[in-house]
């Protein structure tokens, strides 16, 4: 439908049939690689991940695809843990991670009323007009899974509130990333999977 081919990352994330399953109903062509030469010349690129910061940089790192993804120039979306790899270290396990964002991925503080993980649909509220956001309402509901997350900054496109507020949308140059899972988050998901699609270097 948009043209785009694809890159998958893999990072041994345990959402790639459902992000694969998602980007095939769009009708976007989309190959799960660890080749560096193939995401290079991929229009577009996804980093997704669920699980440890420190087991996906290993992953990344014995691929020889850190420098491969900072150096790239086509639009990157990072998906979840993806998301957090983008920042320059993690709480977990004191990770150093890819460095795209510089602010620290921190642990959700946890309460009897909200509780880590952050597990649910949450409504994300948008900071400002955005490709990305095309034809999806402001306040939108999108489905999470995480136990960590980026603070608000300036590379900040949309946020939402677990006990405090989180960046759940961000952008820095030609790299975005969401902390919710676009692929299990419906109709308004589809569409922002089909929006980064849409995007041009």
């Amino acid at each position: 439908m948009s043209g785009a081919r694809v890159a998958i990352v893999d990072s041994g994330g345990a959402n790639i049939a459902s992000l694969t399953y998602a980007l095939d109903r769009l009708g976007i062509e989309s190959k799960l690689t660890r080749d560096a030469q193939t995401i290079r010349n991929a229009s577009h690129v996804i980093l997704p991940g669920v699980g440890a910061a420190a087991d996906a940089m290993q992953r990344l790192n014995s691929n020889n695809l850190s420098k491969v993804i900072t150096e790239l120039g086509q639009p990157v979306l990072g998906i979840c843990l993806g998301m957090q790899l983008f920042a320059k270290a993690s709480e977990e396990e004191t990770t150093e991670c890819l460095g795209v964002i510089p602010a620290m991925a921190e642990k959700l503080q946890g309460s009897p009323q909200m509780p880590v993980p952050n597990m649910g649909w949450c409504q994300v509220h948008q900071s400002g007009s955005h490709e990305l956001f095309a034809g999806i309402e402001n306040n939108s509901y999108f489905y999470f899974v995480h136990s960590f997350a980026l603070p608000v900054g300036e590379y900040t496109l949309a946020q939402a509130e677990h006990s405090q507020p989180f960046t759940a949308v961000l952008a820095q140059g030609n790299f975005f990333a969401t902390q919710f899972h676009p692929e299990r988050s419906a109709t308004v998901g589809s569409q922002l999977l089909s929006n980064f699609a849409g995007l041009r270097a």
